[in-house]
């Protein structure tokens, strides 16, 4: 670590501006560091509260009563939605969409608090395919293959996103494509880190059975509980 206890780990441009990966020793617990990505000098996630990125497995699969089940990941990050959804037995195949040709590289270079986990599931399970593509393009077109999970963690939230590109994702016509990539029983689970009703309206237009579940957690580096959302949809 340097002084600052912060070690740049990559540090490159990208579409959505310049990415940076860090390994940072907490001041508040010696000892203990977490990953975490910023874009354009901006915080974007963290390996050291990932409890709402794995309830987003959780909960879809609660949600699922099949087996041999395949499951689409948006967004890789940090690795911890599609390493949770490994974890179970009910799953087949993971197939996680990265829209940063940067973000796999990390995981291909061991840089993520997950790599070896994940790249064991590549390489030796072979349950997990990482491509990079825009999972939001992918699900506006007609569909090669069915899923039985979508799970979408890429923007912040369906109001502030990382790209404008996604915006019609979050709209019942969006909704409507995106519901074709299901196949029976299927689950889209979607999330954010703030409510909205807007696209819990939109999701209701569209699916039978939506729900909304808030994930708490105690963050002590700033002594405050935050709350993330997740958005879940079913036929």
């Amino acid at each position: 670590m340097s002084k600052q206890n912060i070690e740049i780990l990559a540090y490159e441009p990208s579409p959505l501006g310049l990415l940076c990966l860090r390994r940072r020793e907490l001041l508040s617990q010696p000892g203990v560091s977490v990953t975490e990505v910023t874009v354009n000098h901006e915080f974007l996630m963290s390996s050291l509260y990932t409890d709402s990125e794995q309830a987003l497995a959780q909960i879809s699969l609660q949600l699922h009563p099949g087996k041999d089940l395949r499951v689409l990941v948006g967004g890789l990050g940090l690795g911890y939605t599609a390493h949770e959804a490994l974890l179970s037995d009910r799953v087949a195949q993971v197939e996680v969409i990265e829209l940063l040709p940067q973000v796999i590289d990390w995981l291909k270079r061991g840089l993520i608090p997950l790599s070896p986990e994940l790249i064991d599931s590549i390489e030796n399970e072979q349950r997990l395919v990482v491509t990079q593509g825009d999972v939001y393009r992918q699900l506006s077109g007609r569909p090669d293959e069915l899923h039985d999970l979508i799970l979408i963690d890429v923007d912040h939230s369906p109001e502030e996103r990382l790209d404008d590109e996604s915006v019609s994702f979050y709209t019942v016509e969006g909704l409507q494509a995106a519901r074709q990539h299901l196949a029976p029983d299927g689950v889209l689970a979607v999330w954010s880190y703030a409510e909205s009703s807007p696209f819990a309206d939109a999701l209701r237009t569209v699916f039978k059975d939506v729900s909304v579940e808030p994930i708490s957690y105690d963050n002590r580096l700033i002594n405050q509980v935050q709350t993330d959302w997740l958005f879940f949809a079913r036929e």
